[in-house]
């Protein structure tokens, strides 16, 4: 079978050695004549799978002991309202630094639980760059201050990140973690959907400093409860049981890769070729993000005109190409690049690309 190349925004590209272990192993699990979706979660099977899988995690972000791994469910947009729920502390606010669709969403969600702010904006500009660190502005007293670390619309991603804060920072990483290192100090909580790094949509991983699980009230739904999920070890109410197991094998396929850093130069590697073809094309294709901002999962441009970005997208599709319309905030086109997406289908676009302005 010829595989697609996938260019999708989310749920993405998985890596082809997952696929291929996950159907080997579909209806038969380690000799037990199930599929991992047909196990219980209570199970001594699935019990270790989830281990397994927090072991995984932990030792390829290097993630301190007193944090907590969480394996939950509802992606990003619940934790839109779980963060706010759980650390956003009776008369006090926090801080959301705007850098697109996802951030204004998780700033409007915290809205409806409490007094939420803006603490830096890039929007006047169309979403086009980060902002500059000193321009957030946090009271000193706030709970926490969020922000998106990459952002899948406008192709744009923070490459230096604010530290030594007065608040807990608190980062949706749904479509960058990963995908390079990064230190868990400077993070009071992490949150990630997986269906664009990690595995299959479904399950949504939480990271966070223990010490913050004090602020969760014991009022709160015990769904909507983070101490609830983190004394249960995840297994509070059944869990995503085949996306967890996916996860694992991502994971797994990571580290015998070579880690994340060895992920972080493919992915440089990768996104490279694409820029270096919107660069070269004297103009014939527009890159949307500010060149100190650019993504490195989400590469965002545009052409000279509608009719031509028909045409680029009609011909991509007949050459096998999926995914690569852009957002309608942004328009054009949108080459989403995640870390399973393998080199040799980016350098077949770049080439497509660099075909295509030759011909036009």
């Amino acid at each position: 079978m010829k595989r697609a190349l996938n260019f999708n925004a989310g749920p993405a590209a998985l890596p082809e050695a997952v696929l291929k272990r996950a159907q080997k192993e579909m209806m038969n699990y380690q000799g037990s004549g199930m599929g991992v979706m047909e196990f219980s979660h209570r199970s001594k099977e699935f019990e270790e799978i989830n281990d397994r899988t927090n072991s995984l995690l932990r030792n390829l972000l290097s993630i301190p002991d007193d944090y907590e791994i969480l394996f939950l469910q509802g992606g990003a947009s619940l934790q839109f309202t779980m963060v706010p729920m759980n650390l956003l502390e009776e008369g006090s606010t926090a801080g959301y630094v705007m850098t697109g669709t996802w951030s204004e969403k998780a700033l409007k969600e915290a809205q409806k639980i409490g007094n939420a702010v803006p603490a830096a904006s890039s929007k006047d500009s169309n979403y086009k760059a980060i902002p500059d660190i000193s321009e957030i502005n946090v009271s000193a007293d706030a709970s926490y201050l969020h922000i998106t670390t990459n952002n899948t619309i406008f192709g744009t991603q923070w490459h230096s990140f604010p530290e030594d804060m007065r608040v807990p920072l608190v980062a949706d990483m749904s479509s960058d973690i990963l995908s390079r290192p990064i230190n868990l100090s400077n993070y009071g909580l992490i949150y990630a959907g997986a269906q664009k790094n990690l595995g299959p949509s479904g399950v949504t991983v939480v990271i966070l400093q223990k010490d913050l699980l004090k602020r969760s009230k014991k009022e709160l739904p015990s769904m909507l409860n983070y101490q609830v999920h983190a004394s249960s070890g995840s297994l509070y109410n059944t869990p995503p049981t085949l996306s967890v197991y996916f996860l694992m094998l991502v994971l797994e396929w990571a580290e015998e890769l070579g880690g994340v850093s060895r992920l972080e130069l493919m992915n440089k590697q990768k996104a490279a070729l694409l820029y270096d073809a919107i660069d070269r094309s004297s103009g014939f294709y527009t890159g949307h993000a500010e060149l100190e901002s650019r993504s490195l999962m989400n590469v965002t441009f545009t052409l000279e005109s509608d009719d031509l970005t028909a045409s680029f997208l009609h011909e991509a599709e007949e050459s096998g190409f999926i995914g690569l319309a852009g957002h309608r905030s942004v328009g054009g086109c949108r080459a989403s690049i995640y870390n399973a997406v393998p080199l040799e289908h980016v350098e077949k676009l770049a080439g497509f690309m660099n075909d295509f302005r030759r011909r036009n």
